[in-house]
């Protein structure tokens, strides 16, 4: 009986990572291609290769929110911070390069943010970003199966508001999921953006009105070190 549900473990894993390599689905625009990320990611391997980062730290990876984070191992200090975000990066990208960007650094945890691109953008759908998601939590499970995977809420802008709703859903889906394991966190760094009139305020943003100012970054740090420093602190070596 054990190895049977084994089996049936390793064809739901299996059937989940061939998901993850066709985001999105019939119906939604067709994905770029994450090969549009080779140079960046051979980059950081040749970085890699020269300066090896430290093993069972949190990799922080996703889009321009991560990689415009510059004080994000500051910011989360004093644990320890790998950061991985390319700017511009979809959900199927991060699922591709988990492998070269996320289990290779052995880490004990990820904080991942994806989302604002995809269905931010108006290309993919609530439910294929909740199916991403669990394409890449099956990604990294897959070699690390005990590393703790924390989902950042995508968060409200003013140049995406008119797709806040499909994006707020989105966020509803996927932190449904990660009540589903004690190994997903779903942080929300969402709800603390809004103000009274349930918007989020102007000068939480630079001048695209998309990416954020430092006082968009204190809110993030507000709410996901004290979630980190909980359930991580504890694991620093």
């Amino acid at each position: 009986m054990e190895h049977v549900r084994m089996t049936h473990r390793a064809l739901f894993v299996a059937a989940v990572l061939a998901l993850g390599s066709t985001l999105p689905l019939a119906g939604q625009q067709p994905s770029p291609d994450p090969g549009r990320w080779e140079q960046t990611i051979q980059a950081w391997e040749a970085e890699d290769r020269t300066t090896p980062p430290p093993e069972g730290a949190i990799v922080f990876v996703g889009s321009s929110s991560i990689r415009l984070w510059t004080t994000v191992r500051e910011d989360m200090s004093p644990l320890t911070v790998i950061h991985r975000g390319f700017g511009g990066s979809w959900m199927h990208d991060a699922v591709h390069y988990a492998d070269r960007i996320v289990t290779s650094y052995n880490p004990r945890a990820v904080v991942l943010y994806e989302g604002d691109n995809d269905v931010g953008g108006g290309s993919v759908s609530p439910e294929d970003l909740l199916a991403g998601f669990k394409a890449f939590v099956a990604r990294v499970h897959a070699t690390r199966p005990q590393a703790r995977v924390y989902f950042l809420a995508i968060k409200p802008s003013l140049l995406r508001w008119d797709n806040w709703a499909a994006m707020n859903r989105a966020n509803m889906l996927v932190k449904a999921e990660t009540e589903t394991s004690d190994l997903l966190t779903y942080v929300d760094v969402a709800t603390p953006m809004l103000g009274a009139d349930g918007k989020p305020p102007r000068d939480l943003f630079v001048q695209d009105l998309l990416h954020m100012t430092p006082k968009g970054y204190a809110i993030w740090t507000s709410v996901v070190r004290p979630v980190l420093m909980d359930r991580e602190g504890g694991r620093e070596r």
